[in-house]
């Protein structure tokens, strides 16, 4: 099963609701994933399409519960590769559809015209719950989200750009930062952030999912963290051996060509210690002089030393 899956699932458990919230969760479930028709003899019907039984037995208990709507479920094998079941809850003339589009405002009515509503009503989410409960809605309906193993990403896929735009608005209302693109002919609100994620699915109710969610945040960081440490002192080390091995190369060329006993006093010692030690670090050679040197004092002499050997390049060349 699919990390979407679970999260959509867990969800789905939750049904302690108002018959408020039943409304702002339906709205948002019957607009991504709904179908309306319109017979010959004008008799509406709509039918709601999903892949997840726990999503259309959701729908079948709030229907019931809330509104008395007694529907249809059906059951059907997929076209696609996947084989999976197709759900669908139909809901006709006869059961009250129109009376229930126009309640979860799918439908508006004015001068006996009744026409689609692409907007969120803001009767419908006025207030915090309701909120929650549209978000919820809309996430069971056309929302998806990635294994946070793999990547961070949330989406809800939606066909309509001015409904999308409203959407992104309403999730943004929980201080979250999700954005829309198109992609083809769908318009996809998207969040990207790994803790804005854990948020939103903590405004969805699947604290479960949030919990394993952020587990894997935490191991990933902590992954990241030893990887960031372990090439610092992979790059640390190796600019020490380079600078070891130059600083040798150096000293070897100045003994050949006029000796160390032409060197300062100070510097022809830390030079004999180099040749003695060249995996020592700056401040163990420092250590080891009569009187000790600090770390800066020990690269200030070596560095003169380097300087000096420059020059003798250069009259060689």
């Amino acid at each position: 099963m699919s990390f979407s899956s679970k999260v959509k699932n867990e969800v789905c458990r939750y049904s302690d609701f108002s018959k408020e919230e039943a409304i702002a969760e339906l709205s948002a479930i019957m607009k991504a994933s709904g179908t309306l028709s319109l017979a010959g003899n004008k008799q509406f019907s709509f039918r709601v399409t999903t892949e997840n039984p726990a999503i259309a037995r959701l729908i079948f208990k709030l229907l019931k519960e809330h509104f008395d709507i007694h529907t249809k479920l059906m059951v059907k094998k997929s076209n696609s590769l996947k084989k999976n079941n197709i759900y669908m809850v139909v809901i006709t003339e006869e059961m009250g559809v129109r009376s229930l589009l126009k309640d979860v405002g799918v439908l508006s009515e004015d001068n006996d015209m009744l026409s689609l509503n692409y907007g969120i009503p803001s009767e419908i989410v006025k207030d915090g719950e309701c909120k929650r409960s549209y978000v919820r809605g809309a996430f069971l309906g056309g929302g998806s989200i990635s294994n946070p193993e793999k990547t961070y990403h949330l989406e809800f896929v939606t066909h309509d750009n001015q409904y999308a735009a409203e959407l992104s608005q309403l999730i943004n209302s929980f201080g979250l930062g999700s954005k829309v693109i198109q992609r083809k002919s769908s318009f996809v609100v998207y969040i990207k952030e790994g803790e804005q994620i854990v948020d939103l699915l903590n405004i969805i109710g699947a604290h479960s999912s949030l919990l394993e969610l952020e587990n894997v945040r935490i191991m990933k960081e902590m992954r990241n963290n030893v990887n960031r440490l372990v090439n610092c002192e992979t790059a640390n080390l190796s600019k020490t051996v380079n600078a070891s091995v130059r600083q040798v190369e150096s000293i070897k060329l100045i003994q050949k060509e006029i000796g160390l006993t032409r060197l300062p006093k100070n510097l022809r010692e830390i030079a004999e210690i180099r040749l003695s030690y060249p995996d020592e670090s700056l401040k163990e050679l420092g250590q080891m002089l009569n009187p000790p040197v600090g770390k800066s004092g020990v690269n200030h002499r070596l560095r003169r030393i380097e300087k000096i050997a420059e020059e003798l390049r250069k009259g060689d060349s």
